[in-house]
């Protein structure tokens, strides 16, 4: 059980040692200040009283009056039961365009997620006619450094969520897409599975509870992510 980050942590470390087999060569690989274990330990110990409290608090308050579903026209009715089934498409940014993204993203004291999720959320709008748009995202959830070399399911899902009832520009849009992820981040620790239980949302089988679309931004350090990403065309 475990998450694309350590994936790419498990090819490297046999890549290492099958490269050291093959020159002949001996070769360990460093002592892990923490085990996978204590970062569990330490999750559910944190996870409680106040803290908890304050966390809740948060996501009741941004969540808590069950988001209106992200109803996107289709070429087809949607299943009664949620499955699986799909096709993939792929597109290219030109690189001026994205070095202008990351220009503008700077010049605003922000960053490249913020500007696409800001934008895609601006799309969906136009497709759905909502202005209400919440989007689930993963987040490593690896946010001290011990953790970092580990193995292990720390990935968790966060919902940002952004209204925009008062037709704002961009740069307003973007500002509080800006506020509404720094704040996710702040309140990242609570399991996605535990948030549903708490909030109990509707339910409706033919589509997830809190969100129906994902966005994801792929930046795991540059090894990690190029060996994840050629496991992936492998497999």
């Amino acid at each position: 059980i475990s998450d694309g980050w350590s994936m790419g942590v498990l090819i490297s470390e046999i890549t290492k040692l099958y490269g050291a087999i093959l020159q002949n060569e001996s070769t360990e690989l460093p002592d892990l200040p923490i085990q996978f274990g204590d970062y569990a330990e330490w999750q559910t110990d944190y996870l409680q009283g106040e803290v908890l409290d304050k966390q809740l608090e948060y996501w009741q308050k941004q969540l808590g009056d069950n988001p209106p579903p992200l109803e996107l026209p289709t070429d087809r009715p949607r299943p009664l039961v949620q499955t699986n089934a799909g096709a993939t498409t792929s597109i290219f940014l030109p690189q001026n365009i994205v070095k202008q993204i990351n220009e503008f993203s700077r010049k605003n004291g922000g960053t490249l997620f913020m500007t696409l999720m800001a934008a895609f959320k601006v799309l969906l709008a136009r497709y759905s006619g909502l202005f209400d748009i919440s989007i689930g995202t993963p987040i490593a959830n690896r946010t001290r450094k011990e953790t970092e070399g580990l193995i292990g399911l720390f990935i968790n899902t966060l919902v940002i969520r952004t209204p925009f009832y008062d037709n704002p520009s961009f740069q307003e849009l973007w500002q509080r897409e800006k506020q509404n992820t720094l704040h996710a981040y702040e309140y990242q620790d609570i399991p996605f599975e535990f948030l549903v239980d708490k909030l109990q949302p509707d339910r409706d089988m033919s589509y997830p509870p809190l969100f129906q679309v994902m966005f994801i931004l792929q930046n795991a350090p540059m090894q990690i992510q190029k060996i994840s990403s050629d496991l992936q065309m492998e497999m």
